[in-house]
C-alpha cells in the first residue's frame, strides 16, 4: 500500500514521503497512530496544504524530546527488588517498572521507549540503557537493581 508519512518514522521515511508498505502495518499501525494516510490525489493535496503545519508540529516535539533527553542523559534510576543470595532477582525489572521509576522522579516516558536489548533486568547490578523519547533524541540512562533489605 502506498501511504504518504504525516511524521518521521524510523526505519521508514520523514515527514512527507511517499512510502510503499505491508497493509497490514498501514492499516493496523501507521494510520491508526496518525502517523500516516493513504497516498491518494485528494491526501496529497490536503497533506500539501496543512505541510507547514506539520512541519511546526514535527519540530516541535523535536525541540521538547531534546529538553527531556538533556536532563535525562546520565541519569541513575534505583531499583531495590528481593532476591536471592546468589543476586539472582525474585521476578525482573521490566520496561514498565523503569517507566514507573521515571515517572516519580518527574519524567512523562511512552510506553516501549525503553530499549532492552538483552530483556527484562534478572540480576542485581548496574546496567545501561537506552530511551528513545523521538526518533532522532536517544537519551542513555543507567538502572542500578540493589537487594531489598
Amino acid at each position: 500500500m502506498q501511504i504518504i508519512l504525516l511524521e518521521k518514522v524510523a526505519n521508514l521515511g520523514t515527514l512527507g514521503e511517499v512510502v510503499k508498505v505491508r497493509d497490514g502495518y498501514a492499516r493496523n499501525f501507521l494510520i491508526p497512530q496518525g502517523k500516516a494516510k493513504r497516498a491518494t490525489a485528494a491526501n496529497m493535496a490536503e497533506f500539501e496544504a496543512r505541510r507547514a503545519e506539520l512541519e511546526r508540529v514535527q519540530a516541535e516535539k523535536l525541540a521538547a524530546a531534546q529538553v527531556v533527553g538533556e536532563k535525562l542523559e546520565g541519569m541513575t534510576v534505583e531499583m531495590p527488588r528481593k532476591a536471592g543470595v546468589d543476586g539472582r532477582l525474585f521476578g525482573s525489572v521490566g520496561g514498565a517498572d523503569i517507566i514507573e521509576a521515571l515517572a516519580a522522579k518527574g519524567f512523562e516516558i511512552e510506553r516501549g521507549a525503553v530499549r532492552m536489548p538483552d530483556g527484562p533486568i534478572k540480576q542485581i547490578g548496574e546496567t545501561a540503557l537506552e530511551v528513545a523519547l523521538h526518533s532522532d533524541v536517544v537519551a542513555n540512562i543507567n538502572v542500578v537493581v540493589v537487594a531489598e533489605q
